[in-house]
């Protein structure tokens, strides 16, 4: 039997799918660290980005300062969080090296996206009277939004793939199953897990692009 059909086997087995440690409740566990994650790095990120955009000032320093923090692994920051006081927050840990890690394409894509809307429109925009806080929400934001929510979608499915850390901090998700799966030295289980990562992942890609094949044409860019 090949590596694949007992992995097969084994990710068809009911067996698999019931109880705390079974498929459904990993799957759940995975599914809401990942909607978190990304929510917190949502809520830092673009905010920031936005405002940095939209001033056009201190923007390519910021991306510049986030873009190197991907040069370090996020086992990395998981490894060092876990030695200091964050280490006795449960899952506190793997949040903030979640965080961390989702925030460079939220911030990058934000703030390119920003600085790319046509500024002839903004200087229309100022000339009819409007603040700055309506040019930002109802000129700058709707036309950059494209670019934006690709900076979302890229950093939803890089934290679905590396959610899985979780499980080495004593975490849930799907990695759990990957970590049991070699703590059984059980190929099928760890390879199952795996699998599960990735359809996971192609998911979420698919998600969010019948999202945006849906939304409004303004919001697509006009494409």
């Amino acid at each position: 039997m090949s590596t694949l059909t007992a992995a097969w086997h084994w990710l068809t087995d009911p067996a698999h799918w019931s109880g705390d440690d079974g498929i459904r409740h990993r799957l759940l566990q995975h599914l809401v660290l990942t909607v978190v994650c990304l929510a917190v790095s949502c809520a830092l990120a673009l905010p920031v980005a936005l405002v940095l955009g939209h001033l056009g000032r201190g923007g390519a320093l910021a991306v510049n300062v986030s873009n190197a923090g991907r040069a370090v692994p996020t086992f990395a920051v998981l490894v060092l969080l876990l030695l200091t006081p964050v280490g006795r927050w449960g899952e506190g840990p793997t949040v903030v090296a979640l965080v961390l890690f989702a925030v460079p394409p939220l911030l990058t894509n934000a703030y390119v996206g920003m600085r790319e809307v046509d500024r002839g429109v903004v200087r229309a925009a100022r000339g009819m009277g409007m603040t700055g806080a309506q040019m930002l929400l109802r000129v700058e934001l709707p036309l950059a939004l494209p670019l934006v929510m690709t900076g979302v979608r890229i950093a939803a499915v890089q934290l679905v793939a590396t959610a899985t850390i979780a499980a080495l901090a004593g975490g849930g998700g799907l990695g759990r199953i990957i970590t049991a799966g070699f703590n059984l030295a059980s190929t099928p289980q760890v390879v199952g897990g795996a699998i599960l990562v990735a359809a996971f992942a192609l998911v979420v890609e698919g998600v969010f692009e019948a999202a945006e094949r849906l939304a409004p044409v303004w919001a697509r860019g006009g494409r």
